[in-house]
């Protein structure tokens, strides 16, 4: 670390950071939505229906989400840096593989096993973000920080939903897996080489780490790891707030993972399109989900330095965004195509504002426990990646239509905004040992102004 003084000129390594989080990110959502890109070919080829299919999907939600807690653990121990870097390069190793499965013989056990290792390596992904963001950034900065890495996913759908169905067309599914699964053994490399942790960082200043430290951020957060305690994690998945929050992760979660694995599906067998079509139109949706989380956390941030209290600030987008994302059950009342994407369109914005869920995450969580804390947190949330597969695929083979399956991802949404009105209560940091939202040890998290409770 540098030793100039406090007077110099603040270095900006922290944004570095946050561009090779978000590309580490792009691709953790490229390598999941592989597999729906893949689908409508590899259903044909390999003789799948709707329902294993949804099995298939899930494998990956099966393994990431019970891999949580021990992924938090592991990274409490041995930091964010290592940590995303091994993980990104594992995983992207079993997506190169996927595009062997039909040499197996059996092409669907071959595809569920390695979708459940993928979901194993990338089990600390988001905990590792959400610990490195606390790290670098500041409290009033951090709702950027944490929308950038989010929008991360809408990116990804964005610009590689294309290019990835056009590599289904011109080459045939396998290809999809075999590129993408390259190109992140290499951003992993590439990862392990270029990013540190902010005392680790030759090239930060001590202004930018007294300008992260007193503005909130947790620069030396990891330097004395401790050792694990059970009732760490009792006390932090029996507290109120925490509870609200997960129920709203959950929610807002299961629209992801209807994006990521079905909407590519509904375009083809819904609505007709072909398989190039899809490629653009599912894109739209992503860009406006992008496009949603940007403006979310910068309303956010704006709302901190404002003077709102750092509740108010946080829980505004997120409940705004989960009522306006209830939009998509007008889906089934429309034939058009073109107003059928203007809905989907509508309902990823509003994703896209309400996905702070993250950062409320760094905000809150106890600081010796940030990774436990972000395990527990991604487990329930992500309980979606196994639901949301499943439950679609039977309802579609119950029914032989997705009318109840988006009128299933409107009622999530609803419940979301529900939780966080009525059982999430007052934004604060945890302390050690704390089981309840009234306990005396909970403290107020640091904001810019503090008479407004941040």
């Amino acid at each position: 670390m540098a030793t100039e003084p406090n007077t110099a000129r603040r270095t900006n390594v922290r944004w570095f950071t946050l561009a090779m989080i978000f590309i580490v990110t792009v691709f953790n959502y490229v390598d999941r939505a592989t597999l729906s890109i893949a689908a409508p070919s590899m259903r044909h080829e390999l003789g799948f229906d709707a329902f294993t299919m949804g099995i298939a999907f899930s494998a990956f939600g099966w393994a990431y989400t019970g891999m949580q807690i021990p992924g938090g653990l592991i990274l409490d121990r041995f930091g964010a840096r290592v940590v995303l870097g091994l993980s990104l390069i594992v995983w992207s190793a079993l997506t190169f593989v996927q595009g062997y499965v039909h040499l197996f013989a059996s092409a669907f056990v071959a595809l569920f096993a390695l979708r459940f290792l993928m979901g194993v390596a990338e089990s600390p992904a988001f905990p590792c973000n959400s610990r490195l963001t606390v790290m670098w950034f500041p409290s009033a900065e951090r709702g950027l920080a944490t929308s950038i890495f989010q929008l991360a996913q809408y990116f990804a759908l964005a610009v590689f939903t294309p290019v990835m169905t056009y590599t289904v067309s011109k080459w045939g599914w396998h290809y999809v897996f075999f590129t993408t699964g390259a190109v992140g053994v290499l951003i992993g490399l590439w990862w392990l080489k270029s990013v540190r942790e902010p005392q680790r960082d030759h090239r930060v200043n001590a202004a930018e780490l007294e300008y992260i430290a007193t503005g909130g951020g947790l620069p030396a957060m990891g330097d004395t790891p401790r050792p694990f305690k059970w009732r760490e994690i009792r006390s932090i998945a029996a507290n109120r707030m925490m509870i609200g929050v997960y129920i709203g992760q959950f929610c807002l979660t299961s629209i992801t993972w209807f994006f990521l694995t079905w909407f590519p599906t509904y375009l083809i067998e819904a609505k007709g399109m072909s398989i190039l079509k899809v490629g653009v139109a599912a894109a739209i949706p992503a860009v406006a989900g992008c496009l949603g989380g940007l403006i979310g956390g910068l309303w956010s941030d704006w709302m901190l330095k404002r003077g709102f209290s750092l509740t108010a600030a946080r829980k505004t987008p997120i409940i705004t965004g989960l009522v306006l994302s209830s939009t998509i059950v007008a889906a089934n009342y429309i034939h058009s195509t073109t107003a059928v994407i203007l809905v989907m369109s509508l309902a990823f914005f509003a994703k896209g504002v309400g996905n702070l869920g993250w950062c409320i995450v760094g905000d809150v969580s106890p600081k010796h426990a940030m990774g436990i804390s972000g395990g527990i947190f991604n487990l329930c949330g992500n309980l979606a990646s196994i639901v949301t597969p499943l439950a679609i695929g039977w309802m579609i083979r119950s029914t032989g239509s997705f009318e109840v399956a988006l009128t299933y991802v409107a009622a999530l949404s609803l419940l979301g905004a529900f939780s966080y009105l009525f059982i999430v209560g007052k934004l604060k940091r945890l302390e050690e040992g704390e089981s309840d939202g009234t306990s005396p040890k909970s403290a107020p998290v640091t904001g810019l102004n503090p008479r407004h409770g941040n």
